[in-house]
């Protein structure tokens, strides 16, 4: 492994993100050619956490955008403050009713209602105005082809224009980080734009290794008996939604709140909840723990 993504391995590895040298790799790379990162994967595989990580690693405030079904370029951008505005003129007017300036000067206050201290900056306006900064923009795959488009124009120039206060330029620009669930396909020209990474889940010795890092107050054996119960539950049994690593960590820190030392189907089936989301899971699991742990 070349030395420099080995250190930045160490780095992520310190705030608790075991990255393997591919994607240690791809986010080097990503840093160094101030390229956009984009990962995608199932839910839970650790996508957002990397993200939250990098932003550890580097030492920089994290500024999340989560997208969803409508999202436009405002709620990523900037709104105004209409409620200090409207004070704002209320005072205006009663300063020229009560004679307090004249008529010019009246107008020119009123050019203030679009004054920077008005301005409600939103994820994207802020990661240009605080760069350096890490900006995610979480979930990209659940907003439409206008904000794609959007997206793409932004990440292209780091810069946005304001039309009562003109253009922002990010003084340096930001690291992103684009997640996708994959419930779309993504336009080519965004992709174009990032480096790529696909997020699976961690094998075995990974994911023990990660629960392990994660949650070191779980006994040891417990650990692993845990991760080999979800390992086995993606594989082998046909779920709604099988389970993240983050729902491993879960699992694992109830289990170990509940006291336990050796995982039961009693105190499995009981915590479950924390495991899967969905009944019909929850029913998948419970007949297929009844086989695993009776072996």
């Amino acid at each position: 492994m070349d030395p420099r993504v080995a250190d930045l391995a160490d780095r992520l590895e310190a705030t608790g993100y075991l990255a393997d040298e591919e994607l240690a790799t791809v986010l080097f790379l990503a840093l160094e050619m101030g390229r956009p990162l984009l990962l995608e994967g199932e839910p839970g595989t650790g996508k957002t956490a990397l993200a939250e990580a990098i932003a550890e690693a580097l030492g920089q405030p994290l500024i999340r955008l989560q997208c969803y079904e409508g999202i436009d370029a405002t709620q990523a951008l900037y709104d105004w403050d209409f409620p200090r505005q409207i004070l704002h003129l209320r005072a205006l007017e009663a300063m020229s009713h009560g004679g307090g300036g004249g008529r010019e000067t009246v107008e020119e206050a009123e050019k203030s209602l679009y004054d920077e201290r008005f301005l409600l900056a939103r994820p994207v306006l802020a990661a240009l105005q605080r760069s350096p900064v890490v900006l995610l923009v979480d979930e990209v795959d659940r907003a439409d082809d206008e904000f794609e488009a959007f997206l793409l124009e932004v990440l292209s120039t780091f810069q946005v224009t304001i039309p009562e206060l003109g253009t922002v330029h990010a003084a340096s620009p930001p690291t992103v980080v684009l997640t996708s669930n994959r419930t779309r396909e993504l336009h080519d020209a965004l992709k174009r734009r990032c480096l790529y990474h696909w997020i699976d889940h961690p094998g075995l010795e990974r994911e023990v290794a990660i629960l392990r890092s994660r949650a070191p107050e779980v006994r040891p054996e417990l650990a692993r008996q845990v991760v080999e119960v979800v390992q086995r539950l993606r594989t082998d049994v046909d779920l709604l939604k099988p389970p993240g690593v983050a729902e491993t960590l879960d699992w694992a820190r109830a289990l170990q709140h509940l006291g336990t030392v050796d995982l039961d189907l009693e105190t499995a089936a009981r915590t479950l909840g924390a495991l899967v989301k969905y009944r019909d899971d929850a029913d998948r699991v419970k007949m297929a723990l009844d086989r695993m742990l009776a072996r």
